[in-house]
């Protein structure tokens, strides 16, 4: 296999994508709490700012910055995975195991991408919150529940209305699009 380099900057922002083993799950959104626990968990542990977040059935985009000298994403990544299977194998939601005794819920990798500069950060921004519209899960970005959005317009950020038909994030950001 080929090592793919990824790119350690301290203090850094970066865009992630972060994915269910299986693709056909909505355990995501059906255990968004336990997901919720996860993240507070892991930031407690090892401080983050979530700048944007969309959470989907199958999957997840985020921004995240790190403290000043802190480039440990995976770390973070993997105690959010963590904290999140064992919270769903206790709710008795059936979970594999693969061959080395981990529960098999999320694929093994993540997609990471670090965010160079404000216009690359604006276009995360339109990537993330429009993502469930592109997915075909609602017709405005302002249904969907589960996502950075609502926090925008309560800031002041960006208008209630932002998205309706004429906002079209491009890019694949990760996500295969070759999948059925």
């Amino acid at each position: 296999m080929v090592a793919y380099p990824r790119n350690f900057v301290p203090g850094g922002t970066y865009f992630f994508t972060v994915v269910l083993e299986n693709r056909r799950s909505s355990l995501l959104v059906d255990k968004i709490a336990s997901l919720r626990l996860a993240f507070r968990v892991a930031r407690a542990e090892r401080p983050f700012k979530l700048d944007l977040i969309v959470i989907l059935p199958d999957h997840l985009h985020a921004v995240m910055t790190l403290p000043d000298g802190d480039s440990d994403f995976s770390g973070r990544w993997r105690r959010i995975k963590t904290v999140f299977s064992r919270q769903v194998v206790a709710e008795a939601v059936p979970v594999s195991q693969n061959r080395r005794g981990e529960y098999a819920l999320w694929q093994r990798r993540f997609w990471e991408h670090t965010v160079r500069d404000d216009t690359d950060f604006a276009r995360h921004i339109d990537y993330i919150h429009y993502n469930p519209v592109k997915h075909g899960l609602i017709a405005r970005v302002t249904d969907w529940l589960h996502s950075s959005f609502h926090r925008y317009v309560r800031n002041g950020l960006l208008p209630p209305d932002w998205g309706g038909t004429s906002v079209v994030a491009d890019g694949a950001f990760g996500e295969r699009l070759d999948r059925a």
